[in-house]
């Protein structure tokens, strides 16, 4: 399985960086894009490291804000045989109150397109794939930078967040809204590798979550038996903090490409 950071914060040099997600990702089975970025770059940046978009099989928007798919209606017109799943909950309208509130959401004319597929939950689409949501019980650790953020009727409660597990063993996230915490507990199984990011930073500020709360998402990633990547809305602060009390966590950057067994 090979992994490749189409759009990411930051940019090892090669890629154009942008405040999004795109992760391209080539198993045994599939081509696939998880999330798609906010706009253009995704495309830029494919044709640098000289990856056909037009030959995605599958898409995953793990939620509906705009940074993991505004490049949507884009993809939808150079590749028409991908099937796009989502929740259907995406479409709703979503909101950030940081600057003013304005939209984050995806663009709703979307909604309808024949190669989207809208799921209520989980789902497993084949031997390899299998996508799941986190319930309402699963609380532990939740990240205070979710406050500005709303849905049509009060504050956001990430009930569109979908995750993705591949062949059993890599977990997939997009912004970990939900708590990566509360993914790795509602995941199928333990996976052996856990990419995406934590949402512990609140983008337009840069401001950080609390020590104690990463203090405490870090006592508990580092008792699995799991490899970390992560990136996006973790923030660099963040990130230096985990590293530091979680002996195999990384980051990542737009370019980078990980290769698993």
């Amino acid at each position: 399985m090979r992994v490749t950071v189409l759009v990411e914060n930051h940019s090892d040099g090669v890629c154009t960086a942008r405040h999004g997600l795109s992760l391209y990702i080539e198993t045994k089975l599939h081509r696939l894009l998880f999330d798609l970025g906010p706009d253009e770059t995704v495309f830029e940046n494919a044709e640098r490291l000289g990856i056909d978009l037009a030959a995605v099989d599958t898409v995953i928007i793990s939620h509906g804000h705009s940074d993991h798919g505004g490049a949507l209606g884009a993809f939808l017109a150079c590749n028409h045989i991908a099937r796009v799943y989502l929740q259907k909950s995406a479409f709703r309208p979503h909101y950030s109150t940081s600057g003013g509130l304005h939209s984050i959401g995806l663009d709703p004319s979307l909604e309808g397109h024949p190669q989207l597929v809208l799921l209520d939950g989980g789902a497993r689409l084949d031997e390899e794939l299998t996508l799941f949501t986190v319930g309402k019980e699963y609380q532990r650790y939740c990240s205070e930078a979710n406050s500005n953020l709303l849905s049509e009727d009060g504050p956001d409660r990430f009930e569109d967040e979908q995750n993705l597990m591949i062949d059993s063993r890599v977990l997939v996230m997009g912004c970990g809204h939900r708590g990566v915490v509360n993914i790795l507990d509602a995941a199928p199984c333990t996976p052996q590798v856990c990419i995406g990011g934590y949402h512990l930073m609140k983008p337009q500020t840069g401001e950080t979550v609390p020590q104690p709360l990463l203090e405490g998402i870090a006592s508990d990633l580092r008792r699995r038996p799991v490899r970390y990547y992560t990136c996006h809305c973790t923030g660099q602060r963040a990130t230096r903090i985990l590293a530091g009390l979680v002996p195999d966590l990384h980051s990542l950057s737009c370019g980078e490409i990980i290769e698993l067994p």
